[in-house]
């Protein structure tokens, strides 16, 4: 009796052991697009796998993949449209898991407004908030129709989409997406209307993703946030209302009808394997920018993307 008495005592005072920390970089303040990192989080699938993960958002949306480049964070979540770019430019990044695994950008216009094809938007204007793959998405979904760089008004409306839309200021936005300006202006009284990229000549591709420096990175540990991220993935979606719930409670600002709308038109479009990817996806898209002029050479697939889970 003594002798279990002494090991449980030895198992009280031994300290439970320690979780591996991580640190996360969002692209934009938490909103339902994060929906499978705030779950593993509240859900404790994250400390199921040994992990600590600090969730941190971004003073500046761009800077995320620069400081993972530069070793200041573990992961990063961007996008894929940029992540080729930003290779090109030397960045040391790679794509190591999904999060959201369509296309969510858009091009959004007045549902009753003058643009009821895209070959009305032949001397518009249109409003955009990033430079870069949004020219070459928009040459795509224009040339189809007749309308070149030329014949249109392009204005940095700076995150101003969907006012800038309804104010008039703008025959239609570019960089919408088709999960939130649309709600938005739906609860502000005004109707829109999303030309979706992929059904417009745009190759379909990874919204939303994470990314490493391989040459930093820890495989093993990201292995294990993709994991933790999958259960919160499969729990979401068998469990869509007690999930929004969960979500909701972390903030007030999260509990208003924009963002429970929102959190509805997310939950198909998470990635379901999000350690998996499909590498003709990335090829594809990578010729794309090239034949769009946006790069000067093609990177081979294992140059952007990885599955951390077969190294």
């Amino acid at each position: 009796m003594k002798n279990i008495i002494a090991a449980l005592a030895i198992v009280a005072a031994t300290p439970a052991m320690a979780q591996d920390k991580m640190t996360l970089l969002l692209d934009w303040f938490v909103n339902p697009d994060h929906g499978p990192i705030i779950i593993a989080e509240e859900n404790g699938y994250f400390a199921d796998e040994g992990l600590e993960v600090e969730v941190v958002a971004p003073a500046d949306p761009s800077a995320p993949p620069r400081l993972v480049a530069a070793g200041q964070a573990d992961l990063a979540v961007s996008y894929q449209p940029q992540l080729h770019l930003q290779i090109h430019e030397g960045l040391p990044l790679k794509r190591v898991g999904t999060l959201v695994a369509t296309p969510l950008n858009c091009l959004l216009v007045l549902k009753d407004g003058p643009i009821q094809g895209l070959s009305d938007l032949k001397g518009k204007k249109i409003g955009f908030s990033v430079a870069g793959v949004e020219e070459a998405v928009l040459q795509a979904m224009l040339g189809e129709h007749g309308v070149t760089p030329s014949d249109i008004e392009m204005i940095n409306v700076n995150f101003s989409l969907s006012p800038s839309l309804m104010s008039g200021q703008v025959d239609a936005v570019i960089g919408a997406f088709r999960n939130f300006e649309l709600n938005q202006m739906e609860i502000e009284g005004v109707e829109g209307r999303c030309f979706y990229v992929e059904e417009e000549g745009v190759p379909s591709y990874d919204e939303l993703i994470y990314v490493a420096n391989p040459d930093r990175m820890d495989a093993d540990k990201i292995a294990r946030f993709l994991a933790a991220t999958e259960k919160a993935t499969q729990y979401i979606v068998n469990n869509p209302e007690k999930s929004w719930e969960i979500f909701a409670a972390t903030s007030t600002e999260l509990q208003d009808e924009l963002n429970a709308r929102a959190w509805v038109d997310t939950l198909p479009r998470f990635a379901l394997r999000p350690a998996g990817f499909d590498a003709g996806r990335y090829a594809r898209f990578e010729a794309f920018l090239k034949d769009s002029g946006m790069i000067d050479s093609l990177n081979p697939v294992e140059a952007i993307a990885i599955d951390v889970t077969a190294q």
